[in-house]
């Protein structure tokens, strides 16, 4: 693969990213934000800037652990994966192709106070032109950057400082009549103003040094621009009469005219054309590289990613973005979708905070040269801020924004999904916090282990499958001298009395004999009792309310197509039981020492981790922990055996892990199995296993209700599937 070559000094990086922002915020926006917010507009600038700066520092960070081209695309793809990294390359492609074109045609309307000249054509030409420019090549488009900011930065300093002595304090009577509400919205405006400070960030394959190069051409620009746009509106304000400039398609020029004259004016309109000018070339450089860098990573066609042997310049990505440029000046109206772009934008720089976190969390691969300081903090205002914004910018812009996205993740789902099998840092993240509470809590309830157990028998089984029932229990109930209840429950008609049917059975007495000989050998106590009831599943329900025991044991079989259908009494249990319920599939309880506990590719319940533990425990044997093989990455698998690793570590039993295929390969027969149910038992049997059954005992554990998952920890244990 052939790499860009890195020939972007500082003046070049700063020239990109001062010459990316000082265009339509300057020379446009004035005009609106006044109407919205009348010289509290002054303030709204600064406050644009200052909330910019959590996404320029978190930003020049991750540019300085991956200075390569793409910039907010790389930086959300590789912290928060492909579907977002798509989403994210997609619409900020789109955003800054959409104000490139907005740059050029706000650029003609000061062309024009000086010349007649129809103002598209003029604006497709000059696009050409910097198509053209980019073609040959970054350091020729890095000259010509330097050049045209450096013209214009001398303009504005000459308008700006002749016109401070004309300046009105009673332009600015009324200052906070707007409120909160107005400075939100015109700051909401006006932050698009602030967009490419970070440009730069998607050249960085191509700036020298770009540990020290990147933070200072972004922090510096930043800083530098924010004073200006500040000293300028500010200005503007001052010089004009209120009202004068609202609305306006040229409004420096308008307050040029009332302090320099038409010398003024024309200075005026020459640095608006050339900022407007080399915001459109930025626009070209950056968002080119955003399909360059796309491809790259299999997220778009492979031909987007060529760079031509003469220039050494992605010529397909430039052609595209050209294309898409000229398309927009010449039929869509710019200023609207613009503004739905900004939105966007918005939104993005909030998800470069989150990658920004997302790195410093879940990725022992991320050095950068750059540390943001006050982190997290600065990362959450940032977030924060961008969202509250984003509320600012009116039901059309969001909807845009929205489409934008839907847009991007159906491109994901029918071409990049397919083809690409990656995960971002983010979800190991999750995959490592999950970890760590589920390890807290399972040190938690290891403190607290059943103190009594009912063992609920429904129906008439042998002796054998019996005392598999009261050893497991038995198992259970061990460590902290405990006691297990073997009940015996026995449903009569509802025509029958139930006093008619509480007579001692012979087979009750030889039920207790048998229950007495067991807690003799088990060396537990053991209580037997029978129940007679009209309703055996309510019986087995009270009968653990009244008794206060921590879990029910309880039989049961797979179900067939019947009970899958109808449901089964079992599952009303499960659903209403006051404890955990453990249902056996019970095929013998021969002194188990090979126990293994199933994962589902998340991490294991608490209740699962301690039952599985005391089985393997009662009979001085070891535990396997079971995770499913040939789906998760390799950072997902190296994370699950650290998992794992920690967990061993808690438990006083040895430990060992197998990966499992997950193909319809037969995993090795341990000798009983544990696993933890869904919060519906109907769902485990209309559903396939993603392990096949081993054959076994297998115990499925369903936990009461405050004891399982939220909604919230269920959702991130998805996400880090």
């Amino acid at each position: 693969m052939k790499e860009l070559e890195r020939d972007l000094g500082l003046p070049s990086v700063l020239a990109i990213s001062i010459g990316a922002m000082i265009g339509s915020g300057i020379f446009i926006l004035p005009a609106l934000a006044l109407e919205i917010a009348g010289p509290l507009v002054v303030v709204a600038y600064a406050l644009a800037g200052l909330l910019v700066v959590p996404a320029a520092l978190s930003k020049s960070e991750m540019a300085t652990a991956m200075p390569e081209a793409g910039g907010t695309y790389i930086y959300i793809e590789r912290g928060m994966g492909p579907l977002l990294g798509t989403v994210a390359g997609v619409g900020t492609w789109f955003s800054l192709s959409f104000k490139g074109a907005l740059a050029l045609v706000g650029g003609v309307p000061y062309l024009l106070l000086l010349f007649d000249l129809p103002l598209k054509p003029v604006a497709i030409g000059l696009a050409g032109l910097l198509i053209l420019v980019n073609v040959v090549g970054a350091k020729q488009t890095g000259r010509l950057q330097l050049a045209i900011v450096v013209v214009m930065l001398a303009a504005l300093g000459w308008f700006t400082a002749g016109s401070v002595a004309g300046v009105e304090r009673a332009n600015f009577a009324g200052f906070f009549d707007a409120g909160v509400g107005g400075l939100l919205a015109a700051t909401g405006l006006v932050f698009v103003s602030y967009a490419g400070v970070t440009k730069v960030a998607s050249v960085a394959e191509e700036v020298e040094n770009p540990g020290r190069n990147i933070p200072l051409g972004i922090l510096g620009s930043l800083v530098f621009t924010t004073v200006l746009y500040v000293a300028i509106v500010a200005v503007l304000v001052g010089i004009t009469d209120p009202g004068s400039v609202a609305g306006s398609l040229t409004p420096v020029a308008v307050a040029a005219e009332v302090s320099l004259g038409q010398v003024g004016v024309v200075a005026v309109i020459l640095a608006a054309v050339l900022a407007l000018v080399s915001t459109a070339n930025a626009g070209i450089l950056s968002s080119s590289r955003y399909p360059f860098a796309m491809s790259r990573d299999k997220l778009v066609p492979e031909a987007l990613s060529a760079v031509d042997g003469r220039f050494g310049t992605p010529v397909n990505a430039i052609t595209l973005t050209g294309a898409t440029l000229l398309v927009l000046i010449a039929f869509v109206p710019i200023l609207e979708i613009a503004k739905l772009a900004s939105a966007f934008q918005i939104l993005v720089f909030a998800l470069v905070n989150v990658a920004l976190i997302a790195f410093r969390e879940g990725s022992d691969e991320y050095t950068p040269e750059f540390r943001s300081p006050l982190y997290p903090w600065v990362q959450v205002f940032g977030v924060v801020t961008g969202l509250a914004l984003l509320t600012q910018m009116g039901p059309v812009a969001i909807g845009g924004a929205v489409a934008i996205t839907v847009g991007s993740a159906l491109w994901y789902l029918a071409y990049v999904r397919p083809r690409v099998d990656r995960e971002g840092a983010a979800t190991d993240a999750i995959r490592r916090q999950v970890g760590r509470q589920a390890l807290g809590e399972v040190e938690s309830e290891r403190r607290a282990p059943p103190r009594e157990v009912l063992v609920a028998f429904t129906k008439r089984v042998d002796e054998s499958r019996e005392r598999a029932l009261v050893s497991l229990a038995a198992d259970l109930v061990r460590p902290d001298d405990g006691r297990v209840t073997a009940v015996r429950f026995e449903e009569v008609p509802d025509q029958v009395p139930l006093d008619a049917a509480t007579d001692q059975s012979a087979a009750d007495r030889s039920f207790e004999r048998r229950m007495a000989a067991l807690a003799a050998d088990l060396g537990v106590d053991v209580e037997a009792d029978e129940v007679v009831s009209h309703d055996t599943k309510h019986a087995v329900v009270n009968a653990a309310a009244h008794r206060g025991v921590d879990s029910i044991v309880a039989e049961h079989e797979p179900l067939r197509l019947r009970s899958r259908l109808v449901g089964d009494p079992i599952d009303w249990v499960v659903r209403h039981a006051p404890c955990d319920v453990l249902l056996v599939d019970n095929r013998g309880y021969d002194d188990p020492t090979d126990v293994s506990l199933l994962g589902d590719g998340s991490t294991f319940a608490p209740v699962t981790v301690n039952t599985a533990e005391a089985i393997a425990r009662g009979d001085d044997g070891e535990l396997s922990l079971w995770f499913p093989d040939g789906t998760g990455t390799d950072r997902q698998r190296r994370t699950f055996e650290a998992y794992a690793a920690e967990l061993s570590g808690l438990l006083s039993v040895p430990v060992r892990t197998r990966w499992l295929r997950t193909d319809g390969g037969r995993p090795t027969r341990p000798d009983l199995l544990v696993r933890r149910g869904s919060d519906d038992r109907l769902h485990d049997a209309l559903f396939e296993d993603r392990v096949p059954t081993p054959g076994c005992t297998t115990v499925t554990v369903y936990p009461h209700e405050s004891r399982r998952p939220s909604f919230g920890r269920r959702l991130l244990e998805r996400l880090s599937l």
